[in-house]
């Protein structure tokens, strides 16, 4: 079977998935002696709003963050409307911060597959949490990275033995499960989708790089402190904030973000499946 094309598309947040999703990618461009990596957007609506084909002869690496131990409920349908492979391979990747990747990686996997995708190899890697930088700080550090790239190799010296695509990556978990329900520091079950990010208006500059890359557009770009839109919490307007002007100061948020850096600091393991 001959590879022409590597492909990479991911939503990515803060960035995290995106690094880990392009290292890859550009690891097999290397190891299968390709032409560059075409880099295909998925955060921003306008990304999400278009169609993603592909066919024979490429190779897609298809990224995405865990979300409640799934792919984030608000871009999985995106995911299933726009991208067809049409016998393209794939390999599907998510990451983690620090807790655990629970169902993402299966749902991915059975997503790619139902859109014509044939999926070679699958991994989950561990990214600093969106939430807080206790967990998983400086990851993908220089062990994942080395990681990263020695999946990669796995992954052409695989498939430059095939004549034909192989049988579908099996990986753990139920792409059907439930959501993980997140918990407080009592350990009860906590809600907080309605949380919204905050504006400090005596650090705020109005700028608007938080409206601009909020992957929801859910902040106003007329007056960057309110949020009509819906938040999934992805951190994305704190973390590039150059003034430090965002923050959340939801109860239950913040129960859940304590509990997380207290009972989750152990670091946590990359997992890949050829």
């Amino acid at each position: 079977m001959e590879i022409k094309q590597i492909h990479a598309l991911c939503y990515s947040g803060a960035g995290v998935t995106e690094k880990t999703v392009r290292l890859l990618a550009e690891t097999l461009e290397k190891e299968l002696g390709l032409p560059q990596a075409v880099f295909h957007g998925f955060r921003k609506p306008e990304e999400r709003a278009k169609d993603y084909r592909f066919g024979p002869g490429d190779l897609v690496v298809v990224g995405t963050p865990t979300y409640a131990g799934r792919v984030p409920n608000k871009i999985a349908p995106d995911f299933r409307a726009r991208l067809r492979g049409n016998g393209a391979l794939a390999v599907p990747v998510v990451t983690f911060g620090n807790r655990a990747f629970d169902n993402a990686l299966a749902e991915l996997c059975a997503l790619l597959e139902a859109n014509g995708f044939r999926t070679a190899a699958a991994g989950a890697f561990v990214g600093r949490h969106a939430f807080t930088d206790v967990l998983g700080e400086g990851r993908p550090d220089w062990d994942d990275q080395r990681e990263l790239r020695a999946f990669g190799k796995r992954i052409a010296e695989k498939l430059g033995g095939l004549d034909a695509p192989p049988p579908p990556v099996e990986v753990p978990g139920d792409p059907e499960a439930p959501y993980y329900v997140p918990k407080g520091l009592d350990g009860q079950p906590v809600q907080f989708l309605k949380a919204k990010p905050q504006t400090d208006l005596s650090k705020c500059c109005s700028c608007g790089v938080c409206a601009r890359l909020c992957p929801m557009g859910a902040i106003d770009p007329a007056n960057v402190a309110a949020v009509p839109g819906t938040c999934i919490k992805c951190q994305c307007c704190v973390r590039k904030c150059t003034h430090h002007a965002k923050y959340f100061d939801d109860p239950a948020f913040l129960s859940h973000v304590a509990m997380l850096e207290k009972n989750f600091q152990e670091p946590g393991e990359n997992a890949v499946f050829l």
